[in-house]
């Protein structure tokens, strides 16, 4: 042993490995990424410690990360469903609202997010195509904490499909189908015309697929629209509504399903309610957003 190799560098048995790869972290200049690491590393070893993983349970486990990456395309992020499956992202999400009672609370922004949606104006529908559907209108305000309206603040919304796929998983839908922005008026609000989503399955042709197989957990979410609302001076909420009828609220398989944001679908027969002249039975969707005060930020689109 030379000089320069301190004793307390050198791994001596399982107990020192923690302590040696912490030591050699401790340089690191950001205390929150310091903090973030440390914490890694500790829970991670400690994972290892109780689990005690074989060499061979090691190896799947690596080759199990390699697959998820390998899946990944420009239009669908294995990442991100992984991290929904595990109920980490909705964990992140509870955790970070669980302060902020008084604004509506946060949901996964999904792997299905798209930028450059088109802009409509309001009462617009975002249907591209001629899909046989139940129709639904749906308005909603955007508040402060004060219960004021907040005008001019995006509203970004993208959904299912009536059969449940996303119209970057299905070639008959016209580009951009059941996506699109609109801009609050005056008083806060916001409307336009869609059809009634349907609950779905999330991807199952990879490893997140193979995982759920094995633990015997069915692979679908309930119906629900997305919503991220983007207003000056206001922290970017991403939400999502879910409708109060659908199937498996209570067994989503990304633990995305919050009581604050099961949304109230009124069915309405043709010719009747507040839209008359609908020729055939629709549905309504009222919501409402507030908004904390903040900085707003742009979430990054998990596909293009």
């Amino acid at each position: 042993m030379t000089e320069s190799v301190q004793q307390g560098s050198i791994v001596s048995d399982a107990a020192s490995v923690t302590d040696i790869v912490l030591a050699a972290m401790s340089r690191t200049e950001s205390p929150r990424l310091k903090e973030i690491l440390n914490a890694l590393i500790q829970h991670g070893h400690a994972f290892l410690n109780q689990v005690k993983l074989s060499d061979d349970e090691y190896e799947q486990g690596l080759d199990f990360l390699r697959r998820i990456g390998l899946t990944c395309t420009d239009t669908h992020n294995e990442v991100v469903l992984l991290a929904d499956v595990l109920g980490l992202s909705t964990l992140v999400k509870v955790l970070n609202n669980s302060a902020n009672e008084d604004r509506t609370g946060g949901a996964l922004l999904g792997p299905f997010f798209r930028g450059g949606s088109p802009r409509y104006e309001l009462g617009a529908s975002i249907v591209q195509d001629n899909a046989a559907a139940t129709p639904i209108f749906v308005s909603g305000r955007v508040l402060n904490t004060r219960r004021e309206p907040i005008q001019n603040a995006k509203v970004d919304v993208w959904q299912a499909s009536p059969i449940g796929l996303y119209e970057n998983q299905d070639p008959d839908q016209p580009e951009m189908n059941l996506r699109g922005h609109f801009f609050t008026d005056a008083h806060g609000n916001f409307r336009f015309q869609s059809l009634k989503p349907a609950g779905y399955p999330v991807p199952t042709h990879g490893p997140v697929g193979d995982l759920l197989r094995i633990q015997h957990r069915h692979p679908y979410r309930p119906a629900h629209l997305h919503f991220v609302v983007i207003a000056e001076d206001h922290a970017t909420l991403v939400s999502q509504i879910f409708a109060d009828d659908a199937e498996y609220l209570d067994s989503d398989v990304t633990f995305g399903v919050t009581r604050d944001l099961i949304g109230k679908f009124e069915r309405y027969e043709a010719a009747s309610g507040p839209h008359p002249e609908q020729q055939a039975p629709y549905c309504t969707l009222h919501c409402e957003f507030v908004l904390a005060e903040g900085i707003p930020t742009h979430p990054v689109p998990p596909i293009k």
